[in-house]
């Protein structure tokens, strides 16, 4: 699971911020949102232009050296503060894998290359390189003097990690193998007007297409109805190949082309759900942003029973409820920070208060 992370001089964060998810609070409700004393579930707020999708992208730039997961190359698009060509960002990762801790911290240059990087495992180090500087722990990588003047100089920026990876033979449970596992399982993924993703998959999928093929159109239809009491009956003799159609009167409509904007993003939404069992951790950005309150609420009732860790971002404070969650599940994001609710206040929060009317009445400080 990861635990904590950090970044620097990434996009609009000037300062170093970081988000522990390693110590939750002791509340005794909503337990489902931990797991092995680490944070599985939350929400993040914060007013518009506090960072939120930055700072969710900033979270996958692992992704980038670590696997050979589809990309956009937009990602790169002003990818230092400021836009400053001088700048480097800095990365930190901590990740628990079983009965390991794994502190993974790397630097990339304006246009994402990578240029530093070090890794401990239970706080001893396994590598460090820096600018004509590399230690590495022989006693667990043994290494002929040739190849390591070679990383030490490393002119073709390859990750270390993947270097150790491809070199050397690891057993299934090895710490690299589990880093990697995690890292290809992750998932990032919006819905505003289109679908943009980052990890999980190597390539956009087409999600009528996708739906016909699997034999999926009633059960997409249930999960409509049950999840947004809408009802779509599907024509089933012109719902083939790739497009979707609907009955509507004595007609067929198309079901991409007359679909609201919040029940296409249910559509993504129900291909996602039905292809992340095996993801490791996810992050929704805006999820919401195109549904009615409630039907957030349901949404996210699923999403949490997830076994994975799946975190979003939203403005809807009627998700701000211990109903759904806990104060040490929901983050504010303002003014380079991002903390939990029962961080923000030395008010003691129960389970009745109501957490969005503290929230509007400026209870909370980051």
């Amino acid at each position: 699971m990861l635990t904590k992370f950090a970044v620097k001089n990434f996009r609009g964060f000037a300062e170093r911020i970081e988000w522990d998810l390693s110590h939750p609070s002791n509340y005794t409700f909503n337990t489902y949102a931990i797991k092995d004393g680490i944070i599985k579930n939350g929400i993040i707020y914060g007013p518009n232009g506090s960072g939120k999708s930055n700072f969710g992208m900033a979270l996958f730039d692992i992704l980038f050296h670590l696997t050979q997961k589809y990309r956009d190359d937009k990602y790169f698009q002003n990818y230092t503060y400021g836009g400053s060509s001088k700048l480097y960002v800095i990365f930190e990762y901590t990740f628990l894998l079983g009965n390991q801790q794994i502190e993974y911290q790397y630097k990339k240059n304006s246009n994402g290359v990578l240029v530093e990087e070090s890794l401990k495992v239970n706080g001893v180090k396994t590598f460090d390189r820096k600018q004509n500087f590399f230690e590495l722990d022989e006693k667990q990588f043994p290494i002929n003097p040739n190849a390591k003047r070679d990383l030490e100089i490393n002119e073709n920026n390859i990750s270390i990690i993947n270097y150790l990876l491809t070199s050397y033979p690891l057993a299934k449970d090895h710490y690299l193998i589990k880093l990697r596992s995690f890292v290809e399982s992750m998932l990032w993924f919006r819905c505003l007007g289109n679908n943009e993703f980052m990890g999980l998959e190597n390539s956009p999928t087409l999600l009528d297409e996708y739906i016909i093929k699997n034999n999926l159109i009633t059960d997409f239809s249930d999960f409509l109805l049950k999840v947004s009491g809408q009802t779509f009956n599907f024509d089933l003799e012109k719902s083939k190949d790739k497009q979707l159609f609907w009955k509507v009167g004595d007609g067929s409509l198309n079901f991409d082309n007359t679909i609201s904007t919040g029940t296409r993003s249910l559509h993504l939404l129900y291909y996602w759900l039905k292809n992340i069992g095996n993801a490791s951790f996810v992050f929704i950005d805006e999820f919401d942003a195109f549904y009615h309150f409630k039907l957030a609420f349901e949404v996210c009732k699923r999403l949490f029973n997830l076994n994975c860790q799946v975190f979003t971002s939203s403005h809807n404070t009627y998700l701000m409820t211990n109903d759904l969650l806990r104060p040490d599940c929901n983050f504010i994001l303002q003014n380079n920070r991002i903390k939990p609710l029962h961080a923000c206040t030395d008010k003691e929060l129960r389970f009745g208060h109501n957490m969005e009317k503290l929230f509007r009445g400026g209870a909370f400080e980051v």
